[in-house]
């Protein structure tokens, strides 16, 4: 017998051939978070590009019937710090959420129409909450009020009280800038939550307070308020009550986000862990730990191709091992009533996925998962851990992902281009789950490197705060380091290294392209090209975040003037495609606009597309689609290779080609 074997194609580097289609990127842009457990039935929230981005909470009832929990039309999410979180709760059937249109929050029993519960605010969105919990009695909804004017005054954040029945809100906690995971016990009247003020950031520094919640006058109200742990140095995220009463958290007092309990008026660590069981809040409702019904605390812990859960016992020396298939483990809640939790997992070859895990038998169900259907695992690049020298005699931390595609090779001796990722933030990291706008490159034969820069979390308090008045410095060399490292050990053409980033990390791409000259081109998407535009010009959250990233202002006007890659622009050289959302709040479209009059008027070869309707990130399928295929398209003008996908010339106008 003959057996015929299919023999790879010989092409360039980047010209390759992907069933990972930017279509596919879209389909696996869909998010999955916010796990609820009710009863026999699970919640968790989906956000949709096909439906505009919309995010639905989705219910699984025992019998394993899936469907949503609110109907067309319905958008549970939030605006509270523009990045909202915690936009649902439930409790005995009835829904509870913040819709985004008019950031009221309804209420909802399955089979019928949700009902408003809270006021039509006097401006627009004005009202916007956040966080939602139910308390043990079910009579009221505490979360987080941010209350926005029309006359320029800083919106005001608060704890309120919704009552589930007639809406009335309470104010339950005010005076602070921040406030945020309001908590109470289903075994007493205790209630926690977390707050902060400017000009820090709740990763710089919070407090963890309680208190007692009962009823005064027939309102809610909070007594014997106390403050227990944290301050400006030390960050308290994730505080919550045992089924017993206890109030655990994580403090990243010992330079670890670690998992501590208040026992007996102190803090006390429950597991001694040499990693950060946390992460920084850039959003509301995240989730690192919960309770079983049997008295254990779970912990997940992800890890670079597959994770665990921790089981803590009282008086165990030690936590046991449960292994999961999973590098990415988030939103883990547990079943009360059974030894079972729930989570959103990732690893290399699986994106995201509602996963059920029972922790005694390490048995893991798959819910719900967004991973494209019939992929061949030979199409997905691995990524591996690398730790390289950079500037300041310091490490610094990235993800390798090298070219894979079984249907091509590479021309004889020629070395790929490389694709350097800096992640959002920056404050943030980039983890190991499968991510199609990561495969998209690595399958047309780019070798690509996520990197974890200094100022990055997961990597400790001292790693992450090393960026502390050098942000637009570290993060630049850090990615110029990465790609240095990788060309030295011969896995990157240094003609053809291109850089690219959101958000934060668009500041960073700006940056390396104005100020150096290691990168061949870039995409900038929703970039920050001036730092003066948080000076009195962006949301509360993040408003005074570059206090401690660059510096305090007007005390280091010339450091934020240094650091603005728009002040500079007659260093700029490099081809860039800029893509932004034309209704983003965080870093306006005038930053964008300013980059394209100086590329245009200095003749050098770019491209620019503005998504109407987007915000800061973009969440229509539609528009994921174009910008990836235009991203493609652009560096396929610019770096000299055709791309084998059906591209028109229409997708984006490069000008300047010369």
């Amino acid at each position: 017998m003959i057996t015929i074997v299919n023999m790879p194609q010989v092409a360039p580097y980047g010209s390759w051939k992907s069933p990972i289609t930017a279509e596919m990127v879209a389909s696996g842009c869909i998010s999955l978070s916010e796990i609820a457990v009710d009863g026999d039935d699970v919640y968790w929230i989906e956000s949709r590009p096909s439906e505009g981005g919309r995010s639905v909470i989705v219910r699984r009832e025992s019998h394993g019937n899936v469907s949503d929990a609110i109907g067309e039309g319905w958008n549970a999410r939030n605006a509270v710090h523009e990045y909202g979180g915690g936009s649902y709760a439930v409790q005995e059937g009835t829904v509870y959420f913040t819709n985004w249109d008019d950031q009221r929050i309804y209420s909802q029993l399955q089979g019928e129409a949700p009902v408003a519960l809270t006021q039509q605010p006097d401006i627009a969105r004005g009202l916007r909450y956040a966080d939602l919990s139910v308390t043990r009695d079910g009579k009221s909804i505490v979360c987080i009020r941010e209350t926005h004017f029309d006359n320029g005054e800083e919106a005001r954040n608060e704890v309120v009280s919704v009552d589930t029945t007639s809406g009335q809100v309470t104010v339950l906690a005010t005076g602070e800038d921040f406030y945020a995971s309001p908590r109470s016990c289903n075994a007493h009247d205790g209630m926690a939550w977390l707050t902060w003020n400017h000009p820090n950031m709740p990763w710089d520094g919070s407090r963890l307070m309680s208190g007692s919640l009962s009823p005064f006058a027939d309102q809610p109200a909070l007594t014997t308020v106390a403050h227990l742990a944290g301050n400006d140095g030390v960050s308290i995220v994730q505080p919550r009550w045992s089924p017993d009463g206890i109030l655990h958290f994580v403090s990243d007092a010992s330079g670890w986000w670690r998992l501590c309990a208040w026992r007996d008026g102190v803090q006390q660590e429950v597991l001694e862990s040499d990693f950060d069981v946390a992460g920084p809040d850039w959003r509301f409702g995240f989730s690192a730990y919960a309770f079983l019904a049997d008295g254990r605390t779970v912990v997940a812990r992800g890890g670079a191709s597959s994770g665990m859960l921790l089981l803590i016992e009282d008086g165990a020396r030690s936590p046991r091992r449960v292994d999961v298939p999973y590098s990415e483990i988030s939103y883990l809640t547990a079943d009360r009533e059974s030894e079972v939790v729930y989570f959103v997992g990732a690893s290399p070859t699986a994106s995201n996925v509602v996963v059920r895990c029972d922790v005694d038998t390490g048995e893991c169900e798959e819910l719900r998962s967004t991973m494209p259907a019939g992929l061949d695992s030979t199409y997905i690049s691995t990524p591996r851990p690398i730790v390289f020298p950079t500037t300041d005699d310091a490490e610094a931390y990235a993800w390798y992902y090298p070219p894979a595609n079984p249907e091509y090779v590479a021309l004889p001796s020629e070395v790929p281009p490389l694709m350097v990722v800096c992640h959002g933030g920056p404050t943030s990291r980039s983890g190991t789950g499968f991510d199609p706008k990561l495969q998209y490159w690595t399958s047309r034969g780019f070798a690509l490197v996520d990197v974890n820069y200094r100022g990055s979390s997961g990597y400790g308090r001292e790693y992450r705060d090393a960026l502390k008045t050098k942000w637009g410095v570290y993060d630049t060399d850090d990615c110029i380091a990465a790609s240095q490292y990788l060309i030295a050990l011969g896995e990157a053409d240094q003609d053809r290294v291109v850089i690219r980033g959101g958000s934060a990390g668009g500041y960073t791409t700006i940056n390396a392209l104005t100020f150096h000259d290691e990168f061949a081109a870039g995409a900038a998407y929703y970039g920050i090209a001036d730092l003066s535009v948080f000076i009195g010009d962006t949301h509360k959250f993040e408003s005074r975040y570059l206090d401690s990233l660059v510096g305090p202002y007007p005390e280091q006007a010339q450091r934020y003037h240094d650091r603005s890659a728009i002040n500079f622009f007659d260093q700029l050289s490099t081809p860039m495609i800029i893509l932004q959302g034309l209704e983003d709040e965080i870093v306006p479209p005038s930053q964008a606009e300013l980059m394209v009059e100086a590329l245009d008027r200095k003749g050098i070869p770019h491209a620019y597309i503005g998504f109407p309707g987007e915000q800061h990130g973009f969440r229509v399928a539609a528009n994921i689609v174009r910008a990836q295929q235009a991203e493609l398209y652009f560096y396929g003008e610019v770096l000299g290779f055709t791309p084998a996908d059906d591209i028109g010339d229409d997708v984006v106008e490069v000008k300047n080609l010369g």
